[in-house]
This record gives C-alpha cells, sequence and structure tokens, in this order.
C-alpha cells in the first residue's frame, strides 16, 4: 500500500476513533503535501518525494522540541513528540547506527576518501544511498567520524 493511502486511511481511522493528537498530525501532513504538489504544478508526487515532505516536517518538529525545551514549555514538547512519533510511523523502516557505519565505510572506499576535505562528497553519496532510511545528523556524525579515522 503507498503511503498516502496508509496516511488517509489512518486519518479517517482516527476521525472515527476520535483521536485529536493523530488527526491534527495526519490534517497538517495532508496539507504539507498538497502544498508541494501545488509547488510541483498539480503533479503527483512520488513516494520519494512523500518521505521527504514527511522527514522534513519531523525534523522541524525536533527543532520545535528543541525550542520548547528551552523555553521550560513540558506540555508543547510532550505534544509535539506525539506528532513526531506519529508521523514516524510512515518513514521506510531506519536503519541501525552499525548498519549505516557498514555503508559508510563501503562508500568511503569507492569515493576514495582520506580526510575531512572528502565530507561533502561521502555525505552526498551516503544520503542518495540511504535516503529516508537514516537521520541525516546520525549520518554526518558517522561519516565525521570515519574520515578522521
Amino acid at each position: 500500500m503507498e503511503i498516502r493511502q496508509k496516511i488517509e486511511d489512518d486519518f479517517k481511522q482516527a476521525l472515527k476513533n476520535k483521536d485529536g493528537l493523530t488527526v491534527s498530525t495526519l490534517r497538517m501532513l495532508k496539507s504539507a503535501l498538497h502544498n508541494k504538489e501545488i509547488e510541483k504544478r498539480g503533479e503527483r508526487l512520488t513516494e520519494a518525494e512523500v518521505v521527504k515532505v514527511i522527514s522534513k516536517q519531523i525534523k522541524q518538529g525536533q527543532d520545535s522540541i528543541e525550542q520548547f525545551k528551552k523555553g521550560q514549555r513540558q506540555e508543547l514538547v510532550e505534544k509535539e513528540t506525539g506528532e513526531c512519533e506519529i508521523l514516524k510511523r510512515y518513514l521506510p523502516k531506519q536503519l541501525s547506527q552499525k548498519e549505516v557505519e557498514e555503508l559508510v565505510k563501503k562508500i568511503i572506499s569507492q569515493e576514495g576518501a582520506k580526510d575531512k576535505s572528502d565530507f561533502g562528497k561521502v555525505m552526498k553519496a551516503v544520503m542518495a544511498e540511504l535516503g529516508a532510511k537514516a537521520e541525516g545528523k546520525l549520518v554526518s556524525q558517522i561519516v565525521s567520524a570515519q574520515l578522521e579515522s
């Protein structure tokens, strides 16, 4: 089942169950997907583009969580955390840190990367390979560590 259909089905189910957080989160996601389609002049989004929009929403939520923690707004931290958890259901299964490390090592050897100056080239190749299967922050940390050693 494609992601958009699953989102739509879950939205309808959440409405029936009167699950306010899920309804508002999925409504926000559907709106973001719709806006992205408008940007593309009405073309239907590919699965990869849908995943990219979901990832962007999660990243924005995580940034908000950090700001709410600094402002000591615990109720908003909990709400944003719940929204991020709901959105993560629609992402592909995330790879473990060990799996990401193995892929990074493989790409470093393929690219012939030797030091920090090759960071951008390695990151580009790794993210192209991984897509949304790992967080960019984690990948960045692993690439940095591998290039230092």
